[in-house]
C-alpha cells in the first residue's frame, strides 16, 4: 500500500501529536512518582505511633 504525499503528511502530523501527548503524560507521571517517593521517604522517617 502506497500513501500519497498528503497521507504521509497527515500520518506524520498524527505521530507528532501522539508523541507530544505521550511526553506530556510522561512528565505528569514523573512528577507524581517523585511526589509519591517523597511521601514514602517521609513515612519511613516518621516513627510509627502505637494506639
Amino acid at each position: 500500500m502506497e500513501l500519497t504525499p498528503e497521507q504521509l503528511v497527515s500520518e506524520f502530523q498524527d505521530a507528532v501529536m501522539e508523541l507530544y501527548f505521550a511526553r506530556k503524560r510522561i512528565g505528569l507521571l514523573e512528577a507524581e512518582n517523585a511526589a509519591l517517593r517523597e511521601r514514602l521517604a517521609r513515612a519511613d522517617r516518621t516513627p510509627e505511633t502505637e494506639a
